[in-house]
């Protein structure tokens, strides 16, 4: 017989612990580098840039264009780093509470 009421216990308990692992995705960082480290950025598994370092030899005004391709290429390998991440640490969060269905999609979820 179908336990309605455990299952939505384990739906509650499943909200819970996503609702607590999406929250401690601020915490999870990740940093990258472009032009051999002359530009870093830092992320969170929130997707937010938290910080952006240039050399200063980069300061230059004909370097301007480059500094910006650098500053792209930082920013967008950060935020893919700091999405895996953030994935990992949502399936850790959540190991054992949603079953391994083949083809149940959870990336809307941050899975």
């Amino acid at each position: 017989m179908f336990d309605m009421m455990g299952m939505m216990g384990k739906m509650k308990e499943l909200q819970d612990k996503m609702k607590q692992a999406q929250d401690n995705l601020q915490h999870v960082t990740a940093t990258a580098e472009s032009g051999g480290g002359l530009v870093r950025a830092t992320a969170n598994g929130q997707r937010r840039l938290l910080k952006l370092e240039i050399d200063e030899s980069l300061l230059q005004p004909q370097d301007r264009d480059m500094l910006a391709d650098l500053v792209v290429a930082a920013v967008n390998k950060v935020m893919e780093e700091a999405s895996e991440k953030a994935k990992e640490e949502m399936k850790n969060s959540t190991a054992g509470l949603i079953p391994n269905i083949p083809g149940l999609d959870l990336g809307g979820f941050g899975l």
